[in-house]
């Protein structure tokens, strides 16, 4: 056996007696049990219970310091996407010109039924009433004028004009609400009555609705225009303009503050996932230095070659499992017995079947679906338990949600072929 080697055995052997506690050592069980197989006496302190102790006391104190560390990653993660609550968008008045009036709310005026048909007679009576209710107008009795008209509607339910020119009058009487029902009764009759579009924008006026004001004249303008519609319109069109610059000022407002919600729910999704994978991450590291089964730093220097001359009997049982990537070069000289199954893991510090040195994590980072993935708790809290136990890798693969994260972060850990 070569010198190196065995001088490295030495130094261990020498390490044992000088301090025998190093057998306590959970990860050195299997070497303390040879040597009692063997008929060894160990020492006192090879056994002390206080070096068991200190260690449970080290483990409560490591826990203790991952949950400070957890909650700063946490008000990290909040800091770092923390934005001031924004106060809820308060629409400023708008000045307008012009005077309205106090909608009325008398019960609807009496209405024709368009369906009926309208004989000649009665087609004449309703012009000689109306002839009537225009003699009322120009006298200023405009409550007989109501009724004439009426009358003169319940004959002729089919006119158009005859609605219109109630209309009209109720606009005299300060009635917009009223006359917006004759005008739509109008437009009902004949789409294209300009008297009525004009009546129904008048009244529409009263009542403060500028725009569909504006929209009602500029259509009877177009229909037939006059003065009185175009005189009007002189004192709408400003208003409707200011509420139209008024309404998009504060869409405009209201879009772009969600448009910054969305992107700080965004950054606050993202700051999330890079936590908790940064958390799995030393979780993983933290779990495979608490490990029992394996030699914490190895044998100085590792041991190569191998325990060399053989050991009697051999360790009993074996120790399942494989030592994938530990002591190449097998044990010379025997071992009567054997080692069946292998010693799992290896002794860290080689750990070949461990997570490589060379894994890009930024392709992780940067990949908008693994990151998006992070983000879900199931998907981390399956990670996280096979992060804690490799063999639970079994029970989760046939979760859909799971599965294609776990292959996907293989392949990036796998590194360059």
């Amino acid at each position: 056996m070569e010198a190196a080697k065995l001088n490295e055995l030495k130094k261990f052997i020498d390490q044992c007696k000088s301090n025998p506690s190093i057998l306590t050592d959970p990860s050195l069980s299997f070497f303390r049990d040879y040597l009692e197989s063997l008929g060894a006496k160990l020492p006192s302190s090879a056994y002390s219970p206080r070096a068991g102790d200190s260690k449970s006391k080290s483990y409560v104190v490591e826990e203790s310091d991952e949950e400070v560390a957890d909650e700063g990653e946490k008000i990290n993660v909040e800091a770092e996407v923390e934005e001031e609550e924004e106060d809820e968008i308060i629409e400023s008045d708008i000045e307008l010109e012009g005077d309205t009036v106090e909608p009325d709310n008398d019960p609807p005026q009496k209405m024709g039924d368009p369906s009926v048909e309208v004989t000649d007679e009665n087609r004449e009576a309703s012009q000689s009433t109306k002839a009537k209710a225009m003699e009322s107008i120009s006298e200023g009795k405009l409550e007989e004028a109501i009724e004439n008209l009426t009358e003169a509607i319940l004959l002729n339910p089919t006119s158009a004009i005859m609605y219109a020119t109630r209309a009209s009058v109720y606009i005299k009487m300060k009635k917009p609400n009223a006359a917006v029902r004759d005008a739509n009764a109008a437009l009902e009759i004949n789409p294209d009555s300009a008297k009525g579009y004009k009546s129904r924008g008048i009244a529409r006026a009263m009542l403060g609705q500028w725009e569909d004001s504006a929209k009602d004249l500029h259509l009877a303008s177009k229909l037939d225009f006059d003065e009185e519609i175009n005189n009007v319109l002189k004192k709408v069109e400003p208003n409707a303009h200011r509420i139209e610059e008024h309404r998009r000022k504060y869409d405009r407002l209201r879009k772009e503050r969600e448009d910054r919600k969305i992107e700080h729910e965004r950054r606050r999704r993202r700051a999330q996932a890079q936590a908790a994978y940064e958390k799995a991450k030393k979780q993983e590291q933290s779990s495979s230095s608490r490990k029992p089964g394996g030699m914490p730093g190895g044998f100085p220097g590792g041991m190569p070659g191998g325990f060399p001359g053989g050991m009697p009997g051999g360790f009993p049982g074996g120790m399942p499992g494989g030592m994938p990537g530990g002591m190449p070069g097998g044990m010379p000289g025997g071992m009567p017995g054997g080692m069946p199954g292998g010693m799992p893991g290896g002794f860290p510090g080689s750990m070949p079947g461990g997570m490589p040195g060379n894994v890009d994590f930024s392709k992780i980072l940067n990949d908008p679906e693994m990151m998006a993935a992070f983000s879900d708790p199931e998907v981390m809290a399956a990670l996280q338990d096979v992060m804690t136990n490799p063999a639970n890798l079994a029970k989760h693969q046939a979760n859909p949600k799971v599965a294609p994260v776990i292959a996907k972060m293989m392949g990036k850990f796998a590194g360059p072929k």
